[in-house]
């Protein structure tokens, strides 16, 4: 392409790996600012669970990431507690992050797992009070209460899962207004193309930009592609949707062993058999420094315009800095500014 687009490029950091004694959180913190001092990441990034997929609690870890770093955005992969969460208490702690971080949060959400999914989930549903068939009615709902009370000075709310009168919530967040991305990966065979469409929908009309993983190339151009497109039948401007794919990384010459390495990673994080081999061929970019090149790159051509990165191995430190040296440079005319 002769005019490459521009790419918001991003580092996940794994606060669960801090239970698997992978990590600690130190480690991460200076991952955070290492990725920060390089100069080509826009953003470091969390993942989220209560019960069901324990880690450091993820508004904690990146208030700890905020307090080390000065530039870089701070955001979720998926807050997948957010329809487990009461929107006020959300609203206030996220507010404080964003006034503590000096604006430079992106709160991405999703609906989390459903009991289906799994007994952990199904557990994590009931110790906190909320029924599986609610989870995507208390999204919807509770993006709408976090945008009223960061931008409005009281609110009044009468909904179907929250109820209440003439709150004023302060501190106000430092950004106005705060980015908002609801993270959406219909699986291929789990969801009919008449769920995939209101998914969709449901991202064009109630967010700021659209988060996915484990989406093939021309899927992932195809969906941003109609995402954009219902953006625009309901009155909001399609070019300024942020698309943010999260790919596992792992960079090594010999490709079966990044694979290894990366499976070996997955297991543990996610239990023997989760990941299926082809699965994980499209949620991985492993192997030479070319070929995560290659893999990045469809992506950004598809209309990615945020790839964040999780180094898939017990070495951090060492694939953080095979990135940057032989990596990103390939990028470097397409990294954005940090804005």
């Amino acid at each position: 392409m002769s005019h490459p687009m521009k790419a918001k490029f991003g580092i996940s950091l794994s606060n669960r790996a801090v239970l698997f004694n992978w990590a600690t959180m130190d480690d991460l913190i200076q991952a955070a600012k290492t990725a920060e001092e390089s100069g080509y990441f826009h953003g470091v990034w969390v993942g989220d669970n209560l019960l069901s997929k324990p880690r450091i609690e993820s508004i904690v870890t990146l208030s700890a990431i905020a307090s080390h770093t000065k530039s870089v955005k701070l955001g979720t992969i998926c807050l997948a507690s957010f329809p487990l969460r009461h929107p006020v208490l959300l609203a206030i702690q996220w507010a404080s992050l964003d006034v503590l971080s000096e604006g430079r949060t992106i709160l991405a959400v999703c609906s989390g797992g459903s009991e289906r999914n799994g007994p952990q989930f199904a557990t994590e549903l009931q110790a906190m009070g909320v029924k599986s068939r609610e989870r995507v009615g208390r999204v919807v709902e509770g993006i709408e209460i976090l945008r009223r009370l960061w931008e409005e000075e009281r609110v009044t709310h009468e909904g179907k899962y929250y109820q209440f009168s003439d709150v004023e919530m302060l501190p106000k967040p430092r950004q106005r207004p705060l980015p908002i991305y609801l993270a959406a990966n219909p699986k291929p065979g789990q969801a009919d193309e008449a769920a995939v469409d209101r998914i969709l929908r449901r991202v064009a009309r109630h967010a700021d930009g659209w988060q996915t993983d484990g989406t093939p190339v021309e899927t992932f151009r195809e969906r941003f592609s109609r995402i954009r497109e219902y953006a625009a039948e309901v009155g909001r401007d399609p070019a300024r949707l942020e698309s943010c794919l999260h790919l596992y990384v792992n960079i090594n010459e010999d490709p079966e062993q990044a694979y290894r390495e990366a499976e070996a990673f997955l297991t543990e994080y996610y239990g023997a058999g989760a990941i299926s081999s082809d699965r994980a061929q499209v949620w991985l970019a492993c192997g030479s420094p070319q070929a995560v090149i290659d893999k990045i790159a469809s992506y950004i051509e598809a209309g990615c315009t945020m790839p964040v990165m999780r180094f898939v191995s017990p070495d951090l430190k060492g694939q953080l800095q095979r990135c940057i040296e032989e990596v990103m440079p390939a990028f470097k005319s397409q990294v954005a500014a940090q804005a």
